[in-house]
């Protein structure tokens, strides 16, 4: 498993694949019993513990304090994790929207505010990287869209590495810039989001008795130069994807015989079941 500075790291995996296993080896929660771990170059027991100290974590849900404020509750943690200077505390309730809810009691606070304030403990001492375990797991369709946010905030301005798992593979689709596949502990596939987006670009598959003709009508008569020939008389038509029937019409008015027409392509969950079989929740 590589992560490259400045990702953010889509893991992805059905239940008991090994999401959550692998992810308490690299924060030390769990000790291995083979095989190798290396973060920032090292990866003896001491290289290991002194690089913890760059890695910010939120793993499942987040346990807090209920009668103490956000504010009380990172201070908590700044002592316990011997964090220098009370800055911090300030600079990550900003960077997560918490700043203003002043004496609220964290019992109070709606999911999505635990979340937030889960991964402002996770940013205090400014780490490298950042590893989050189902973030937004149990979130309403704002507060999902409220941590998508936060999250390219914190990659773009605090250049922070992010590692994130999640079964909520459309959502992570939006934020992820390369993805590694797990299955049955063992990783399958890792992958950009620019060749997977090619992977599973979306478009007309056109089957004709005459490729040839049909190339020039597209060109000629709809305007249409975003095609791929391919062999067995198959056509890839990437542009006008709602105008399906028009072009069906066309080709059939110009005599060609038209087999089969559609739009096709795979998103990132019918990927991702092609990849590792079955229909399982990620």
């Amino acid at each position: 498993m590589t992560i490259r500075k400045g990702d953010i790291y889509g893991f992805i995996g059905k239940n008991g694949a090994g999401k959550t296993t692998l992810i308490r080896l690299i924060t030390g929660l769990i000790h291995k019993t083979n095989g190798e771990i290396e973060l920032f170059g090292g990866s003896s027991e001491s290289e290991l513990n002194a690089a913890r100290a760059m890695v910010g974590s939120l793993i499942e849900t987040p346990a807090f304090y209920g009668n103490m404020t956000a504010r009380e509750n990172l201070e908590v943690s700044r002592l316990v994790r011997n964090i220098v200077g009370k800055s911090c505390i300030d600079e990550v309730l900003k960077l997560v929207g918490l700043e203003d809810t002043g004496k609220k009691k964290v019992k109070n606070f709606s999911l999505g505010m635990r979340q937030r304030l889960g991964i402002a403990n996770a940013l205090i001492g400014n780490p490298r990287i950042l590893i989050l375990d189902e973030p937004i797991n149990g979130l309403d369709p704002m507060g999902i869209v409220e941590i998508r946010e936060l999250l390219k905030k914190v990659n773009r301005e605090k250049d922070v590495t992010i590692l994130i798992s999640s079964h909520i593979l459309g959502e992570l689709s939006e934020l992820a810039t390369c993805y590694g596949i797990i299955s049955n502990g063992k990783l399958i596939e890792e992958i950009s989001a620019e060749a997977l987006n090619e992977k599973c670009r979306q478009y007309i598959e056109l089957k004709v008795d005459d490729t040839a003709r049909t190339v020039t009508l597209l060109e000629k008569d709809l305007q249409i130069t975003n095609y791929e020939v391919l062999e067995n008389k198959l056509i890839k038509i990437f542009d006008h994807l709602d105008e399906v029937g028009k072009i069906n019409s066309v080709i059939s008015r110009g005599g060609i015989i038209v087999e089969k027409i559609g739009v096709t392509g795979e998103n990132l969950e019918e990927y991702f079941v092609s990849r590792v079989g079955g229909a399982e929740n990620a």
